[in-house]
């Protein structure tokens, strides 16, 4: 079996960052082994690693024991996984969570709030307790952040600029909440702002608000973000939804949110008429 410092653990969930990261890990010469959660892992991603297998999202246990199993003492965590199915009915009963997951729900997040930074990091403390340390999830992917500036041909709609600079004090406090980290913003007016439901629902709802289009979308980091998850994610998918919906510009704070495919995602706006800017 190949050292810990030759294997990285991939805790995987929906989207391309998991197919970036692995990409990246073994560029750098890593032996890849993947947890898929659930049903969110793409089946394809099994091509991409060294060894895949899927997890139940709501059995954390079970990811330490066959991670470990392959050697793994350190892991990447990215990928969405909806949260919202947190609260569907009988959820015991669907999700069958083990002893970890029951204590980390009921017992260390009794009488607290369960927003994403509360329940990721209590998660990661289970996961260290198990001999597994989660790492920066930038750490092999760090060429897809946003730069500074303009990043496309097209430039943002005249009145833009102030929709900006009005959108991001506003924003960076959300985020600072662990609310959302993304609003939508027309003429000095919040058409939207992203909760539970994630970024791309935010999207279709600033669309069905605004039908004469020409807003714009501002996705930031938290002020103090925790770079072993949830880390901000725009890519094709933004964009598109972008332009069905009638946004046109998309702002990005440099150097901390990532953008998937980056090449394919700027080229896309490019097509599509939308401007991206990294601030």
């Amino acid at each position: 079996m190949a050292s810990s410092k030759q294997v990285l653990g991939l805790i995987a969930g929906e989207g391309r960052l998991p197919f970036m990261v692995a990409k990246g890990a073994r560029d750098a010469g890593l032996k890849v082994i993947c947890a898929g959660l659930g049903d969110s892992a793409e089946s394809s991603l099994a091509g991409q690693v060294d060894k895949f297998f899927r997890v139940s999202v709501a059995r954390p246990g079970s990811w330490i024991r066959k991670l470990r199993k392959y050697g793994v003492t350190e892991t990447v965590m990215v990928g969405r996984v909806a949260k919202s199915k947190i609260f569907t009915p009988f959820r015991i009963l669907k999700y069958l969570p083990d002893w970890i997951a029951l204590k980390i729900w009921y017992w260390k997040l009794r009488g607290k709030d369960k927003r994403n930074d509360t329940l990721l990091c209590a998660l990661a403390d289970e996961l260290e307790k198990g001999g597994i340390t989660l790492q920066d999830s930038t750490k092999y992917c760090k060429e897809h952040f946003a730069d500074k500036g303009l990043m496309t041909k097209h430039k943002p709609p005249m009145l833009a600029e102030g929709d900006i600079e009005f959108g991001l004090q506003i924003v960076k406090k959300l985020a600072g909440l662990d609310i959302g980290q993304a609003i939508a913003v027309k003429e000095r007016e919040i058409l939207a702002v992203e909760a539970i439901e994630g970024t791309a629902e935010m999207i279709l709802r600033a669309g069905k608000l605004c039908k004469k289009g020409g807003w714009t979308l501002i996705k930031v980091s938290k002020p103090n973000q925790d770079m072993r998850f949830d880390v901000p994610c725009v890519g094709t998918d933004t964009i598109k939804a972008l332009s069905e919906n009638g946004g046109k510009c998309l702002v990005v704070e440099a150097g901390k949110v990532l953008i998937l495919d980056k090449p394919e995602t700027l080229a896309l706006a490019d097509k599509l008429g939308i401007a991206i800017i990294g601030r």
